[in-house]
């Protein structure tokens, strides 16, 4: 059962999300949140696999929600996805970089916004469709963030590069011809090499390093989603 806290200052978003998601069999809805502090108290509280966040809200906001509870080594096991009513904007990057595991606007169709929760508990990364391109885009080349690579060896940089292009371990290991618990073992190592929350965060290092470089419209990976 994958456990879930909802978190938006507007009642009539958190009751919709509701319904959606305690209709499924395998996911239930354990607490809801008006603000990002009462979502940090809810989340120490209950130990959610997921906490859905909304960027923008009284009391605190999303983003800084986020960074505590990614900061709290008792939530490590808690996975958020930030939710907004808007497309790119200058709240995505710093979502990830606060450790969101992912980005959904809240337009998102519903089988995808389910997809995306039971993505988020398998601790992989997401984002929206709609953001992937932009978001890539946006990301600018640091020189200080270079230097987080120097540990990595030369098959580690290989698989964090794959990753920020949206492969899955399966589809690392059958492009780089090793196992997939290779391919797990190299994402596992990268992870702690950069201090990693998650495989959203190799994916901001990976853009922010120079690592990786986004590409055009023709070029982009099309599903949105880190792992599917």
């Amino acid at each position: 059962m994958i456990r879930v806290l909802l978190v938006d200052d507007q009642p009539l978003i958190r009751s919709g999300f509701r319904a959606l998601l305690d209709a499924e069999d395998d996911i239930r809805v354990v607490a809801e949140a008006g603000d990002g502090d009462e979502a940090v108290a809810l989340a120490r509280e209950h130990l959610p696999d997921v906490a859905l966040v909304d960027v923008q809200m009284p009391v605190l906001d999303g983003i800084e929600a986020t960074r505590r509870i990614a900061a709290d080594p008792a939530l490590s096991g808690v996975h958020v996805v930030m939710l907004t009513n808007y497309g790119l904007d200058e709240y995505v990057v710093a979502a990830l970089r606060a450790g969101a595991a992912g980005f959904l606007v809240k337009d998102v169709l519903p089988e995808d916004f389910l997809h995306a929760v039971r993505v988020a508990a398998r601790g992989d990364a997401l984002l929206a469709p709609s953001l992937t391109r932009r978001l890539i885009a946006a990301y600018v080349t640091r020189p200080d963030v270079r230097t987080q690579l120097d540990g990595l060896t030369q098959r580690e940089r290989e698989v964090v590069a794959l990753v920020a292009h949206g492969l899955s371990n399966d589809e690392i290991a059958d492009r780089l011809v090793i196992s997939p618990l290779t391919a797990k073992t190299h994402v596992n190592r990268a992870m702690t090499k950069l201090h990693a929350r998650d495989r959203a965060q190799l994916v901001v290092v990976a853009y922010e390093s120079g690592l990786v470089v986004a590409r055009g419209d023709d070029g982009t990976r099309g599903r949105g989603c880190v792992s599917r």
